[in-house]
């Protein structure tokens, strides 16, 4: 068996074990507001230049990722980036992914500092407004302090708005800030790539459904799906 060979089991099998870890951190959360029909759901997005080499490819997946929770009729979805010179958006809520959809394949990478703060700051206004019900957050760097980060995650976490990050790449400096962040704000930390996409957009979907269908949508659509799944519908009878 060839180095790479070798590297590439080793990599599969780092990513299944953080997967699992996600899962069963996700199983521990409490339902906040489950069964109202009214969930929403910020999808925010790094788009800094040091995502740009992989950027095509973390389209598709972060695409198939959106799609998954948007396909629940009821949840709503506000879509999120920062990129290039202070440059932040944030879309309008929307249930309707379509319109959505074609912004985030849109986007482009501009050279510039992370700005998770900004994000941070903006999904606590929001709930502020109305009860935000999950933060996902897609990114590979961290440029800024940390102890800002994890104090505004931690009022998150007691607005009961979990942040559910996705890591791609394998920075030491974002991983340990991103793990302290999901652990403040009562939710949970995965990495991000080809290997693990497929069971954390299932996992997404199941958070959407259980936000606005509650238990027993969760149950009826965990008997079509990822094994991880199912478990998580049993976690949480």
């Amino acid at each position: 068996m060839s180095s790479s060979d070798k590297k590439q089991i080793s990599t599969k099998a780092a990513t299944s074990k953080d997967v699992s870890a996600f899962l069963q951190k996700l199983a521990t959360l409490p339902a906040v507001n489950a069964g109202s029909g009214n969930g929403r759901l910020i999808f925010a997005l790094d788009a800094t230049a040091s995502r740009e080499r992989s950027w095509d490819q973390a389209t598709q997946l972060q695409a198939e990722m959106f799609s998954s929770t948007q396909s629940i009729g009821k949840l709503q979805v506000q879509l999120c980036y920062f990129r290039g010179f202070m440059e932040f958006f944030h879309s309008q809520w929307c249930i309707d992914s379509s319109g959505l959809l074609r912004q985030m394949t849109g986007i482009r990478c501009q050279a510039g500092i992370t700005q998770i703060e900004r994000v941070l700051r903006h999904a606590l206004e929001e709930t502020r407004r109305s009860p935000v019900h999950a933060l996902v957050y897609i990114g590979d760097a961290m440029e800024e302090n940390v102890d800002v980060l994890c104090q505004l995650a931690g009022q998150l976490g007691l607005y009961n708005v979990p942040v559910f990050i996705f890591q791609e790449g394998s920075d030491p400096a974002a991983e340990q800030a991103f793990k302290e962040m999901a652990r403040l704000s009562k939710g949970a930390w995965s990495h991000f790539d080809s290997a693990s996409v497929s069971q954390l957009k299932d996992l997404l979907r199941a958070v959407a459904i259980y936000a606005t269908g509650g238990l027993k949508a969760l149950q009826q659509f965990s008997n079509s799906s990822h094994p991880a799944v199912k478990l998580l519908g049993q976690q949480l009878k």
